[in-house]
Parts: structure tokens; C-alpha cells; sequence
């Protein structure tokens, strides 16, 4: 037993990490607004996506166990032009995505401190911050952290969860008139919600980053079976969560006639109300600390997630052998990040105080783009690129081929009813 113990420790930190970026935006953001807006008839969809987009993930995580290399050398091994695409694609997403989510922490932040007379300084206070952490190297100490904080959150969570269902859920107001699903608005909600359930699928190779990573750190190789589970361990707790707060958002505020806010700071102070009112006002602080911590873990990881699969993309593309090493690694790392916390930047002063729209933006372009990920992955781990032991189950093949056809279908879907309208 202590000696399973002590692997799984040395595994442990890819699911970790995934699981930490995945619980920010999709959990706190969208799967409360899922659960105020539409009620639980939104819940079928959140689990929906949580199983179809599960085996796209792991094959991350599956890939560099089995090959030693992250998946992104797997895209090179597809050729050039997969590697090309999947360079575009990302570079199209990531300062939404990165941008999405640091107006959401900085809205957590401004809610914990009081300070949103700082407007858009909150945001570029906050990007430094996570450049200068990130480009010095002391994110470890943090991580231990936040993964303390981030259980704090889950006990509060698990909590409020089993005290809103002892009360049951709120009387709908007079004249309350449910949403319909099935319409252009709906639909794109629709994408964005499931586009982050659990996290955007380019989290994948970030996932196999963070894997070749912790081998590194811990100087342990993992059986395929510990690092698929560390995954998985990780994944359910994700879906546990996400189910848990559409519940929250959906007896809490749906049929209230009350609209979640626009503005990040003030839709940060009604999800830590989620908790106050069914913990108690005694806990306020204590959630609104522990949510901004959740954020902020998420978008150090989000910065740090780009720039290394940004960094490996150029290696693989424009350099003879492949690697950067050295001082000119660093900087290589360094200067992706400026130029995503630039970039990012520049969106959000695009989109001004419309926390909602961003958000929706972001999360909508990585449901368009999951498709091809999703493909790529599903080729890498079921060709002749892996070995036949390693080849996930036929459930998970079946599995995977029916979450292509989902991705496409809806985002197909999306296209003519938003062209037609």
C-alpha cells in the first residue's frame, strides 16, 4: 500500500494542474450561469461533454507516457502541415482564451480586495505578476499553495452542494418565464458551455507537456496504467464538480428573475454568494480568498501552458534539431509569455466590461477548433505511432469517434442557424 502510495505521489501533478485550470472558468463561470440561466435541463449537456471530450484529453497524457515525447511532436509526426495547423489554431485562440480568463481572476481579485476603482490597471498588475513568477521560476512554491486553497474550495463546494439539495430549490418568482434552449442565443451558449466542460482541448498537449515534466522533476517513469489514472482521478473530480455547480447556480438563482452581472467583479461577488447563502455569511472571505486563488492557479497555468506548447510548436518548425536548450531556451519561454500577455491584453480593452461576451467569445472559438484537435489525437494513439499495448481499449475508440462526431455536428449546427438567422 505505501509503496503504491509513493508512486502515485511521484506520478501525481499533470491531472493536478488539469484539473486545477479546468475547475476556473467552466466551473465558476459557465457552469453557474448553465445552472441560472437554463436550470438542470443544462445538465445532460455538461455530462455529455465531460465524456465525449474525456478520451481527447487523456490521449495527451497517453502519448507522452508511451513515447517519451509530448503530443505535439506527435502532430509533426502526422506532417508538416498537421504541425502548421495546430501552430495557426493556437495562435489564433490563445489571447482569447488567456484573455477570457485573466478578466475573470481580475474580477475575483477586485471582489476579494475592494479594488475595482483600478479598472483595467487590475488586469495588467495581474499579468505582470504572472509573467515575473513564471519567468523566474518560482511557480513550485506557489502551485503547493494553491493546491492547499484549492481543497478548501472543494470541502466548501462538496458542502454548499449537500445543503442546497437538504433545501431544495428556490420558488420561482411571478411571471417567470424559462429560457429556450433551442435558439440562436441558446445554442451558442450552448458551445461556449461545453467549449470549456471541462477545459479547451488544446489542454491536451499542455497535458503532455506537464507529464514529460513531472518525469523530469520526480526522476520516476510511470507505469501508462499510474499516469492514466492520476488522469483520470483528476477528470472525475472535474465532472463531480462541474455537475455540483450547475446545481448550485440552478437552485440558487434559476427562476429567481434576477440576471447574473456583466461587470467581473460584481459576477465574482454573486458566485462566492452561491456559498453564503447556504454556508453562512461567516464564510465570505474564506470562499472569496479561495476562489481568486483557484483563478489565479488557473491562469499562471494557462500562461504557462501556451508558452510551452508555443515554444516546442517553433522548435519543431523552424529549428534544425529540434530543441533550444540553455539560456536561450529561457528566453525563448520568456518572450512568448510577453507577447501572450500583450496580446491577450489588447482583447480585453477590445471588449471593454463585457465579462460575458469575452468569455463566450473565447470559449465558442475553442469548440470550433476542437474538432481538429480531437482528430489529430485520435490518429496518434490508434496508428502505427504507438505501440499496439498501448492503444487505448475499443470502448474508448468507440467513444472517441462518437465525441468527433458530436464536435463537428454541433459546431456544424451553430454555423447555419447563426448564418440563416
Amino acid at each position: 500500500m505505501n509503496e503504491k502510495l509513493s508512486r502515485f505521489t511521484k506520478t501525481a501533478g499533470p491531472g493536478i494542474l488539469f484539473a486545477s485550470t479546468a475547475i476556473g472558468v467552466s466551473h465558476l463561470i459557465q457552469s453557474t450561469r448553465a445552472g441560472a440561466d437554463f436550470g438542470l435541463l443544462i445538465m445532460s449537456f455538461v455530462i455529455l461533454a465531460m465524456i465525449l471530450k474525456y478520451p481527447f484529453f487523456e490521449y495527451g497524457s497517453r502519448y507522452a507516457n508511451s513515447t517519451q515525447t509530448s503530443i505535439i511532436d506527435g502532430y509533426k509526426k502526422l506532417g508538416k502541415p498537421a504541425l502548421w495547423l495546430y501552430f495557426i489554431l493556437i495562435i489564433t485562440s490563445m489571447f482569447f482564451v488567456t484573455g477570457a480568463v485573466g478578466f475573470v481572476t481580475a474580477g475575483f481579485f477586485e471582489n476579494l480586495f475592494g479594488i475595482d476603482y483600478l479598472g483595467e490597471w487590475t488586469i495588467v498588475i495581474l499579468f505582470a505578476v504572472c509573467v515575473v513568477i513564471l519567468a523566474i521560476g518560482k511557480y513550485n512554491a506557489l502551485d503547493s499553495l494553491i493546491k492547499i486553497v484549492a481543497i478548501v474550495l472543494v470541502v466548501s463546494t462538496v458542502a454548499a452542494f449537500i445543503l442546497v439539495l437538504y433545501n431544495g430549490p428556490i420558488e420561482p418568482v411571478d411571471g417567470f418565464i424559462t429560457k429556450d434552449l433551442i435558439t440562436v442565443s441558446g445554442i451558442f451558449f450552448l458551445l461556449a458551455l461545453m467549449g470549456w466542460m471541462p477545459a479547451p482541448l488544446e489542454i491536451s498537449s499542455w497535458n503532455s507537456l506537464w507529464t514529460l515534466e513531472r518525469i523530469k522533476q520526480s526522476k520516476y517513469t510511470p507505469k501508462l496504467k499510474e499516469t492514466i489514472f492520476e488522469f483520470k482521478f483528476a477528470y472525475l473530480i472535474t465532472g463531480i464538480l462541474a455537475v455540483m455547480f450547475v446545481t448550485l447556480g440552478s437552485y440558487i438563482f434559476y427562476g429567481s428573475g434576477e440576471e447574473l452581472p456583466n461587470n467581473n467583479a460584481q459576477f465574482a461577488h454573486h458566485v462566492v454568494t452561491l456559498y453564503t447563502n447556504t454556508i453562512g455569511d461567516w464564510s465570505y472571505m474564506l470562499i472569496s480568498a479561495s476562489a481568486f486563488a483557484i483563478m489565479f492557479g488557473t491562469i499562471i497555468a494557462v500562461f504557462d501552458g501556451y508558452s510551452r506548447s508555443m515554444k516546442r510548436t517553433i522548435e519543431l518548425l523552424f529549428t534544425q534539431n529540434e530543441t533550444i536548450e540553455g539560456i536561450k531556451s529561457r528566453i525563448l519561454y520568456i518572450v512568448i509569455l510577453l507577447i501572450i500577455a500583450t496580446g491577450s491584453l489588447v482583447v480585453i480593452f477590445q471588449f471593454g466590461d463585457n465579462l460575458k461576451a469575452l468569455v463566450d467569445f473565447a470559449t465558442v472559438l475553442s469548440f470550433v477548433v476542437a474538432p481538429i484537435i480531437a482528430i489529430f489525437n485520435f490518429r496518434l494513439v490508434t496508428g502505427k505511432y504507438l505501440p499496439k499495448l498501448d492503444h487505448p481499449p475499443l470502448i474508448m475508440k468507440i467513444i472517441s469517434v462518437v465525441g468527433i462526431v458530436f464536435l463537428i455536428g454541433f459546431a456544424l449546427i451553430f454555423l447555419i442557424m447563426k448564418f440563416s438567422s
